[in-house]
């Protein structure tokens, strides 16, 4: 039996206290191959996964499919199985890191549009599990990246 995941509520919580982000391994099948969508940064350029802080009412797995709509235009389907998780130093602005950890959560893209809330901050680009993994700086969402297998999804 498939246990549903629940909305969780942030109301308690400031942004700048909450250190835990979702994230979305953006996926598509191209000749029977994945192909995952990474994201630049808007500061250094530096590419990522889409991430965000959780947001109150939503899954984490719907928070991340809502950070990858706002950073790169996906409309797609996110899964609630988690496929890992990786920390980093999230810049804060005047130098100062606060350490984050992100849950990754698979989302398949249906398609993607032109006109999106980050449009112009960041660009984006398919790459295969291999080339998407040498890009990340994070070594622990690499191997994410790297190993990620669609047959695992539920």
């Amino acid at each position: 039996m498939m246990i549903k995941q629940l909305p969780i509520s942030v109301r308690a919580s400031h942004k700048s206290d909450v250190r835990s982000q979702f994230a979305a391994l953006c996926y598509r099948i191209v000749r029977g191959k994945p192909e995952i969508l990474l994201v630049t940064t808007r500061g250094s350029g530096r590419w990522i996964a889409p991430k965000g802080w959780p947001m109150d009412g939503k899954t984490p797995a719907e928070s991340a499919a809502q950070e990858a709509w706002e950073e790169a235009g996906v409309i797609g389907k996110a899964h609630d199985q988690c496929l890992g998780l990786y920390s980093y130093n999230k810049t804060m602005g005047r130098g100062v890191g606060l350490p984050c950890v992100a849950m990754v959560y698979p989302v398949r893209v249906k398609s993607l549009v032109t006109d999106f809330p980050e449009k112009g901050q960041r660009q984006r680009k398919w790459f295969t599990p291999k080339k998407a993994a040498a890009r990340v700086q994070e070594p622990e969402l690499a191997r994410i990246l790297r190993d990620f297998d669609v047959r695992v999804l539920k």
